[in-house]
């Protein structure tokens, strides 16, 4: 990059806020995928001013702008495919409100997930969403790929906690969309269409998100199957019969061998399947709920069921879960996660599509996931460095993608499309569908400066 660019940006956030090393730049040339890309310049903002000028910088100069928060995107959405700006959200990370009368948090972009809940727990308040990266992902980050999580099932996404956003337009505008009200029908919803838009849109500088009271009690409850088809129709057995779990998650045999091998936690080795299921609410509720949920997965054949009330308790339970991601690569290095989403019906045919998969191009294939909302994480375990196995598991992917788009399903439940599922897109939504997502674009990023390469 030309010395008087990287001069202008460093006028705008200060020498010590710009990175152009080559050394120092390859940090922010990777994220949670296989994609690679390595920025001319990384840039670290400190408010909406700066974050303005620099977009305006950029069009004047047709230099293109990637956001990115702590890079745990599991879909490409970060990676500066074209060199140009990274810009690190990172330094804005102050939560500048909590406010138990409107029920509502105002933070930045760069506020850690886990964080935000630790701070609104202490108040007796609850922030639903939580990706299992929350103890290092970012809240602009979760807004921009609209993230879940094992709570999505009860409690619903990142989208339906977001009642406004300050948000720096492709162009370096300002704009406010929403509000701190609960109910806005004003125009078109924008802040909806924002969240979710992987930074392509705009970038979020501020966000308003509605909270809840924190549920009274919790009960996590940790239910052996050996027969992996019996766990997957427990799950619509529990759901039939009324009872709602905070989380309803299901992980496969050989999940459960590679995170006992790593972390060390008692999980039985042997067992095909396990369901994590946590219920919350009032003490008699929890306390109804858990024993409805033990008598289905008895009648349903489970082998044992392990139900913690105290919270380390909880957390040893919700480690495996947590460790999931960490523990699997021990197979393979390299390691492709997808999020392909069906009907909750149609969980049990789902996984005997991916087991077939896996047979058919023998790959290592995990299955893990959201099984209370369908959202199934079936993760291809390979090496990289074997070119003819990366072949296979580029064919895998896309017969994955099929199989949830037969069943009814989506491409991606909460990771994004980014650049990892964008051939595939039309699939889901047709070529009208795909022009019109081009039209928007195309509307307000006329010069395509803001995360060029990304969904479409």
């Amino acid at each position: 990059m030309e010395q008087r660019i990287i001069k202008r940006l460093e006028n705008i956030v200060g020498s010590t806020n710009i990175i152009f090393k080559p050394e120092e730049r390859i940090c922010y040339s990777y994220d949670g995928t296989i994609q690679r890309g390595t920025p001319d310049v990384v840039v670290f903002p400190d408010g909406t001013g700066e974050v303005s000028e620099i977009i305006k910088l950029a069009n004047l100069e047709k230099i293109p702008v990637f956001p990115r928060g702590a890079g745990t995107g599991l879909s490409g959405g970060s990676i500066p495919q074209h060199g140009g700006i990274a810009l690190v959200l990172t330094r804005m990370n102050r939560i500048k409100e909590i406010s138990k009368e409107d029920l509502l948090a105002v933070v930045e972009p760069g506020v850690i997930t886990g964080n935000l809940h630790q701070e609104v727990e202490r108040l007796g308040l609850f922030y639903p969403p939580d990706p299992a990266s929350l103890k290092t992902c970012t809240m602009g980050g979760n807004i921009a790929e609209n993230a879940g999580g094992p709570r999505a099932f009860k409690y619903g996404v990142t989208r339906d906690y977001v009642l406004g956003l300050e948000v720096v337009t492709p162009t370096g505008d300002i704009m406010q969309t929403g509000g701190r009200t609960v109910k806005n029908v004003t125009g078109y919803d924008l802040t909806r269409l924002l969240t979710g838009s992987e930074g392509t849109l705009g970038v979020v500088t501020q966000i308003i998100v509605r909270l809840i009271p924190k549920p009274k009690d919790k009960k996590t409850a940790l239910v052996i199957f050996d027969d992996l088809d019996k766990a997957a129709s427990t799950v619509n057995a529990i759901i039939s019969e009324g009872v709602i779990p905070a989380t309803l998650e299901i992980m496969d045999r050989i999940t459960i061998e590679c995170v006992e091998k790593t972390a060390h936690l008692g999980l039985p080795i042997d067992a095909e399947a396990v369901l994590l299921i946590e219920v919350d609410g009032s003490l008699a509720k929890v306390s109804e709920d858990i024993q409805i949920i033990e008598d289905i997965c008895t009648k349903n054949s489970c082998r044992a069921m392990e139900v913690a009330s105290l919270l380390a308790d909880r957390e040893r339970l919700w480690k495996a879960r947590r460790a999931v991601s960490s523990a699997i690569v021990q197979l393979k290095p390299t390691k492709i996660s997808e999020d392909a989403t069906v009907p909750r019906s149609k969980i049990p045919e789902m996984i005997r599509r991916l087991r077939e998969i896996s047979e058919k191009y023998n790959l290592f294939l995990p299955v893990f996931g959201h099984a209370g909302d369908g959202n199934l994480h079936p993760n291809i375990i390979a090496d990289k460095n074997d070119k003819d196995e990366m072949e296979r598991a580029e064919k895998a992917v896309g017969e994955i993608f099929k199989a949830a788009l037969d069943l009814g399903g989506t491409l991606s439940g909460e990771h994004g499309i980014g650049v990892m599922k964008k051939n595939y897109l039309e699939g889901e939504m047709g070529a009208i569908g795909l022009n019109y997502l081009r039209a928007i674009k195309k509307a307000v990023d006329p010069q395509n400066i803001l995360n060029p390469g990304k969904i479409f």
